[in-house]
Formats: structure tokens, sequence, C-alpha cells
């Protein structure tokens, strides 16, 4: 099965993609998530772990139009106020979407980075004889894989 220009997301009330849908100009992606530098992180982990409120809008044809990024605090700064933070900011830029309405979305392939982490729906895998059967959609740094049947659902 070929991968689709665009990839459904299905919304998920109350879970990882709770947070996603349409609004006047489109559709977004918006969630609170952590990035950690790649490489090995050593005992101060925790001042690694960086939290993010982000916000990915599209175009109604599910382009990429912009990416809304801001850094909150780490896990050493105490991750539950930083996650506090990071949902409040969230909230007030979800406010900010005219006629938002939390649904299923498509979107394509994108990747943009911030602070030098990687935020984006980028494919990966390999094609295999012509086959795209070990191709998949990783949603960074969220963790969420897509994969056929391109069904909206997802592998954390």
């Amino acid at each position: 099965m070929s991968v689709p220009e665009v990839i459904p997301i299905g919304h998920e009330p109350d879970y990882r993609t709770s947070t996603i849908g349409r609004w006047q100009g489109g559709q977004f992606f918006a969630s609170v998530t952590s990035t950690l530098p790649e490489g090995p992180l050593g005992d101060d982990w925790q001042s690694q772990k960086r939290w993010c409120a982000v916000l990915h809008r599209f175009d109604g044809a599910g382009r990429h139009l912009d990416s809304r990024i801001q850094f909150t605090g780490t896990t050493a700064d105490g991750e539950r106020k930083v996650i506090a933070a990071a949902l409040q900011l969230l909230d007030a830029w979800l406010d900010a979407l005219p006629e938002r309405a939390y649904e299923d979305i498509a979107i394509a392939p994108f990747a943009v980075r911030f602070e030098g982490a990687l935020f984006g729906l980028v494919l990966e895998g390999r094609e295999e004889g012509g086959e795209e059967d070990s191709v998949w959609a990783e949603f960074y740094p969220d963790g969420l894989g897509f994969s056929p049947p391109w069904d909206g659902q997802y592998d954390t």
C-alpha cells in the first residue's frame, strides 16, 4: 500500500490526539510535548528534558503553514509546573483559532526544527522492491507512528 499524500490522523478525546482539528484557516495539530538531545544523557537528564507548547497549522488540503513552538522549562524546573505553563499557553493559542472544532485531520509530511529538536510528520523506513510496505510516518517529538492501512490510528 503506497503512502498517501496526506496522512489521516484520528481525533481521540482525552488522549494523545485530543487537541487536533479544523479551524477557519484549515487544520491544526497542538500538543504539549518534551524533547531530549540526541546521544547519551548522563545523570542530569532532568535538566535536558525540555517541555514545549506546540501548535502546527495547515491549510485545508493539509499542507504545513507554520508552527508555533515555545519552551516552558525543563523537568528539573519542576515537571508539573512547566507542563501546566505549557498547557496554559496552548489553551490561549487554541482559543485564538476562529471556528475551532476538534476532529480528525489529514496532513502532508513536514519538518521544522526548534532549538535543535525535530518537530513534524516525517516519513521513515525504506521502500523494498518498489513497495512502500516498510514506510511509516512518525510524528516528532510526540512519538506517534502512522502506517498502513493509513486509517488515522497510531502506535506509540
